[in-house]
């Protein structure tokens, strides 16, 4: 037999150039490589490729490395605990607390401006209860979930699911709290069985404590009965052999009634149906009622029960599961009119929660599908509720992504080097299932009969016929070649930035980062004007979404404010306008602040909300102080105010400008209008410049101590480039004035030159 080309890149087969794949020899039964060269041109071809391959790679991982370290945020989460708080399927729920005068009328428990000078937490702000609360009590936890209130005098106990970091099942967690939510100790497991459990309803009858939980693994509903409250718990009956989801009892006009939903019948639809048992006793026996299921509807309807009923003004109220977009998306709250042995209807009411703008950001932001509102004895209405920041099943769907994105980065690649003809096929003819080695006449006899050896063999030498015939189709040394090569190599790079942003970049959220297992909040406060408008519309749309932030002032010091409708935010705007336009209005005390923490922030400065976060936790470590992205060393003689460089070279910094920095509102804002910083006002109104200097020296003044903390951002866009209105156009000019400030308030409140922090002197590494 003669040898029969079936892959060829190019026209010729001798000495000519290198090629990947080369001829698939039947002929060549000892293995040796034939006469014609394509030896030496398929290993020099194979080594063109391996080096084209291995470039790639080395570019491609250096710029996912850059995408990691300055774009990507990092996953919070995984960071809360080193026992639990592990990314789950199931989602990373956590537990709220919420206050009122009525159940429709809740408010999250930083609007009752709860403050907790042990947590540093100026306000106490939700989630109250997290995985890392039940982690750090060494049951390590995936997440917190589905809670339930148990209330004895002015104690709180606070049943709900613990996702066990080690088993992956659901165990009861529990935790007391004696002021009405603000804090929470917890007490350990409450209840842990052989199989999952969830939805710890808790009630009394006949002088004891009962807990139903959800146990629908065991494929039945069980009441277990206080033996030591609230930590010890015994079995006391199976009530019902169904495996009932997310059931509660509830007495009703003589009777109690039993709710539940069995996904478990044929036809029952998940998380859309729901039933009603009753019963003279919680012990049993049940029966069903009429009309049984009451619902086998789709799961957006509310049906899934989602907490415990509660009465108010004269009527129950049931809540329950939308799960139309994804598992316990939200709730919805249903007034039930008519409970009877043969009837019943509900009607839906608006439950009056506001659901956040703020997206992932928030704890609760994607969805909520559990509430326990009871009211206390002072006639203040208290909520539990769970919340989520990611829809079920999203670590399963960013894998997927990820690995769909890393896919396309291979096959783009492959293209880009068949383009540059470093790559000249697509299979190794060696795979070919007539190229296998020395075989018998029989086998060749096989491989012509066999219609799975000749598509595969045409498959293959199709394949490798693709490398030529797109170079010839797209010429890439002519300038719409050039284009195709840019434009493939620019959707590898977002390929890859996506692929890596899906694996290992966590849910995507910029959390915030809790002090002593409690989260906070702080207000914004920018200063500006009318012709900065296009500034302002940008920074409030991208802080407001912030995890922490609470509340946006906004310093109008010249022309016509806009109005609020004219701004997208997240979470509340003021617009202050003042009557002068002075940059002391920076300062200025405001007793509608709510938050202890302000972040000064330039309304032309952009940087991440991580970057925020990090900044926000360092200030609660550290209230007395500025806490800053911005550090400066002021030194020489006479004393001369120079860039952040000059600071890195002397390893060190004495002021942090106020432009991007937090303080503590009442302290700072008290020492600037104080009569002592009269003098120095009249300077920052002189020169229109230096009030953040003034501030530095005024926080020396008052302390021995260090007075200023730097944290270092990821990235920060100064925006007022591309709208043509920065303030401090003359950069020479601007450092003039600034170091005749230095000199002038050294004269006033003594200098500030031999105070001096260095970087890398903190342990959480955002001070480099």
């Amino acid at each position: 037999m003669g040898s029969l080309p079936i892959a060829v890149s190019g026209s010729t087969v001798n000495g000519g150039g290198c090629r990947w794949w080369g001829w698939c020899n039947k002929n060549n039964s000892s293995g040796k490589t034939g006469s014609n060269g394509s030896g030496s041109s398929d290993s020099c071809a194979n080594s063109s490729a391996f080096v084209f391959f291995l470039v790639s790679f080395v570019c491609l991982a250096s710029i996912a490395g850059l995408y990691c370290r300055v774009l990507l945020p990092p996953n919070v989460h995984t960071t809360l605990s080193s026992l639990g708080c592990n990314e789950d399927n199931e989602g990373s729920w956590s537990i709220g607390v919420y206050y009122g005068d009525s159940p429709f009328n809740l408010k999250p428990i930083e609007e009752a401006n709860v403050w907790r000078n042990k947590t540093a937490a100026w306000p106490v702000a939700n989630p109250v209860v997290t995985c890392a609360s039940a982690s750090g009590a060494s049951f390590p936890s995936n997440f917190v979930a589905d809670p339930f209130l148990y209330v004895q005098g002015d104690i709180l106990y606070l049943f709900f699911e613990a996702k066990n970091s080690i088993t992956m099942q659901g165990d009861i967690g529990v935790a007391r709290s004696t002021d009405k939510g603000a804090t929470w100790e917890q007490l350990g497991v409450a209840l842990d069985e052989d199989w999952h459990l969830s939805y710890p309803y808790v009630f009394d009858y006949n002088g004891n404590i009962y807990m139903m939980p959800e146990g629908s693994a065991k494929g039945d509903l069980r009441l277990y009965r206080a033996v030591k409250f609230p930590t010890e718990w015994k079995l006391e009956k199976v009530i019902m052999k169904k495996p009932l989801v997310d059931s509660f009892i509830i007495q009703h006009d003589g009777k109690y009634w039993l709710f539940g939903s069995d996904h478990s019948g044929i036809g029952a639809k998940k998380n859309g149906q729901l039933e009603i048992w009753y019963s003279s006793s919680p012990l049993g026996p049940w029966k069903p009622h009429k009309k049984n299921p009451i619902y086998n509807t789709d799961k957006s309807k509310g049906a899934r029960n989602g907490g415990r009923p509660f009465l108010y003004d004269g009527h129950l109220h049931r809540a329950g599961q939308d799960c139309g977009e994804t598992y316990g998306r939200r709730l919805r709250l249903f007034k039930i009119e008519a409970l009877t042995p043969t009837e019943y209807k509900e009607v839906e009411v608006p439950l009056g929660l506001k659901e956040s703008m703020k997206g992932r950001n928030a704890w609760n932001g994607a969805r909520s599908h559990q509430l326990d509102v009871q009211q206390l004895s002072s006639g203040e209405w208290v909520a539990v509720m769970d919340g989520d920041r990611v829809p079920s099943g999203d670590v399963n769907r960013r894998f997927i992504l990820g690995c769909a994105s890393i896919l396309g980065v291979v096959m783009l690649v492959i293209v880009f080097g068949m383009l540059l003809g470093a790559v000249k096929g697509l299979v190794p003819l060696s795979w070919c299932p007539h190229n296998v080695g020395k075989r018998s006449d029989a086998s060749f006899d096989w491989e012509r009969s066999s219609l799975l050896s000749n598509r595969m063999r045409l498959f293959c030498s199709r394949l490798n016929r693709a490398s030529s015939s797109l170079r010839a189709r797209i010429k890439p040394k002519t300038c719409s070649g050039g284009l195709v090569l840019a434009v493939i190599f620019i959707v590898t790079v977002v390929l890859v930035c996506t692929g890596v942003k899906y694996i290992y970049g966590g849910s995507g959220a910029e959390e915030a980062y809790p002090l002593n297992g409690q989260y906070s909040q702080f207000t914004l406060l920018t200063m500006t004007y009318d012709a900065r408008l296009w500034n302002l519309k940008m920074y409030v749309k991208h802080y407001s979404r912030c995890s922490s932030v609470r509340e946006i002032v906004v310093v109008w010091n010249k022309g016509q404010p806009p109005e609020l409708s004219e701004l997208y935010s997240a979470v509340p705007v003021r617009i202050r306008v003042e009557e002068q336009n002075s940059l002391n209005n920076r300062f200025k005390v405001d007793p509608l602040i709510k938050t202890r923490a302000v972040l000064e922030l330039d309304d032309d400065i952009m940087m991440p909300c991580d970057d925020v976060e990090r900044g926000f936790k360092v200030w609660r470590e550290h209230p007395e102080r500025i806490v800053g992205f911005y550090p400066r060393l002021a030194d020489g003689n006479p004393l001369k105010y120079r860039a952040e460089n000059h600071a890195r070279k002397h390893n060190g910094y004495n002021m942090i400008l106020t432009g991007a920095a937090f303080m503590d509102s009442k302290m700072a804002f008290e020492k600037y209008w104080s009569n002592e910083a009269a003098a120095g006002r009249a300077v920052v109104d002189k020169l229109f410049n230096c009030e953040d200097v003034l501030l530095n020296y005024l926080y020396a003044n008052a302390s021995s101590s260090s007075t200023v903390e730097y944290v270092k951002p990821a990235w920060a866009i100064d925006t007022s480039k591309f709208s043509g209105v920065a303030i401090s156009r003359n950069t020479q000019t601007h450092y003039g004035l600034r170091s005749s400030c230095l000199q002038k308030f050294s004269e006033m409140y003594g200098s500030i030159s031999s105070r001096k922090s260095e970087f890398h002197h903190r342990n959480d590494g955002w001070d480099v």
